[in-house]
């Protein structure tokens, strides 16, 4: 038998004490529920900062199961969306990706590294045409080569920097030489002036590049420079050189790009002589969908003959509206660019004119190494002044009348990449330019093979 005193303890506690009891009891259980509840909610949830830190890590796959699991129920969430579509491409998922990314899109359309992301998920698809849209909707290169497939590779080189090495400087630069031929052909105006009908050999060079800086508010600046030189065979021929150059600001919102700059050229024009044109510019992109891209601009600009044919130099107003649209699949395009202005200020005889005009453009893909471009443009000049010109028909008489011009030019090109980042480029060009005044009517044919590097 237990002794008394122990039964009493046991049994016959103070109420006080029995109550304080049940309350620390009641109290740990609620606990118990709490932290049960909180990890189940937890589970539920994933974790974005730890799949944001495997993204950086360039550990693809682990970032990948982490968020695969909670698909559906995070279909809605931007963030989520973009973290796994970056992980869904770095597991050579590129379809997934894009499916991923473009819900993102859906969800926040300022997110300046799903568009880049994006636009890296097409390149991997091989959709050339849908990855230049989507890179362009938030930053800009000047001076690309004319074909699809070299513009998407630039701006996915540029686009990988930003994303995976959190670059904010990107840049691309490129050179290139060749050896071409340049033919006068015969026409009214080359004829009168005893220069119908002439070939020379030329050698050329090109180098250049661009740069682009990201800033804080989906800002950034850009700028390029562009350098050409060509050297004939024949001496009485001019060596031709040409310097371009662009610094712009631009802002991307959603789907819309807005830029504003200055951009020049100047132009060697023989005997020490130069040309220069610089001037003020506007221009605006809208990503309409996966397949199309609107554009517009205008530009406020000035040419000038410093010492060489001054009475030349005049100043132009020109507006600008394109629209770029993918075909088969993403792996060509083509694009519509109409334009018109005024030229004005100019001590021209023919005096003012106005303009217009239209640039068609195809480019295509063949293999995955091969691809090329055709492109026509057309210009209408019509001139404000009459004044005398030798008669169209005649050459030895005279006739008074106001000037009209229509210039052409058509070309086309092959791009052969032989090894990584170095392309083969035949490319031919077709100039005509016909006009009521004798003296302007002129036609040439250049043809030149180019051995180019991007980098």
């Amino acid at each position: 038998m237990y002794p008394k005193c122990q039964v009493d303890v046991g049994f016959h506690q103070p109420a006080k004490s029995r109550w304080r009891n049940v309350a620390w009891s009641r109290l740990a259980l609620a606990v118990a529920f709490a932290m049960l509840a909180t990890g189940t909610a937890a589970a539920d949830q994933p974790d974005l900062a730890r799949a944001e830190q495997l993204l950086a890590e360039r550990r693809y796959q682990e970032a990948y199961d982490l968020l695969a699991p909670f698909g559906e129920t995070k279909a809605d969430s931007a963030s989520f969306n973009y973290l796994a579509g970056r992980a869904a491409l770095g597991t050579r998922q590129p379809e997934k990706a894009r499916e991923l990314l473009a819900r993102s899109l859906d969800n926040y359309h300022d997110s300046v590294a799903a568009h880049l992301a994006l636009g890296l998920a097409y390149f991997e698809l091989e959709m050339f045409a849908e990855a230049r849209i989507a890179f362009e909707t938030v930053f800009r290169f000047d001076n690309l080569p004319p074909d699809l497939e070299s513009q998407a590779q630039i701006y996915a080189r540029a686009a990988r920097s930003y994303l995976e090495d959190g670059s904010r400087l990107l840049w691309h630069g490129y050179a290139a030489t060749g050896i071409g031929q340049y033919r006068v052909n015969s026409t009214r105006g080359t004829n009168a002036l005893g220069g119908g009908d002439r070939r020379d050999t030329f050698y050329n060079a090109r180098v250049g590049g661009g740069l682009n800086y990201d800033l804080p508010g989906d800002y950034a600046l850009d700028a390029s420079l562009d350098y050409r030189f060509r050297y004939y065979d024949n001496p009485d021929s001019r060596n031709d050189s040409d310097l371009r150059w662009r610094a712009a600001g631009s802002r991307s919102f959603g789907e819309n790009n807005l830029a504003l700059g200055l951009r020049g050229r100047t132009s060697y024009r023989g005997n020490g002589n130069h040309r220069n044109d610089y001037g003020l510019f506007a221009d605006y992109r809208y990503r309409l969908d996966p397949d199309n891209q609107l554009t517009t601009g205008a530009e406020l600009r000035r040419r000038r003959y410093p010492t060489a044919l001054p009475d030349r130099s005049f100043s132009s107003a020109v507006a600008n509206v394109g629209w770029l649209h993918a075909l088969s699949g993403g792996d060509s395009s083509i694009s519509l660019v109409a334009h018109g202005g005024y030229n004005f200020s100019t001590s021209r005889p023919d005096g003012e004119s106005v303009v217009y005009g239209l640039t068609a453009t195809y480019d295509f893909t063949i293999t995955k190494n091969l691809g090329g471009f055709l492109f026509g443009w057309w210009e209408h000049d019509s001139y404000d002044t009459d004044r005398i010109h030798f008669h169209p028909d005649a050459i030895e008489q005279s006739v008074n009348m106001t000037r009209k011009d229509n210039l052409y030019e058509v070309g086309a090109g092959l791009v052969w990449e032989f090894a990584r980042g170095w392309t083969l480029r035949p490319e031919i060009l077709y100039i005509r330019d016909q006009s009521n005044a004798t003296a302007f009517n002129y036609s040439s044919t250049e043809a030149w093979l180019n051995v180019r590097t991007d980098f």
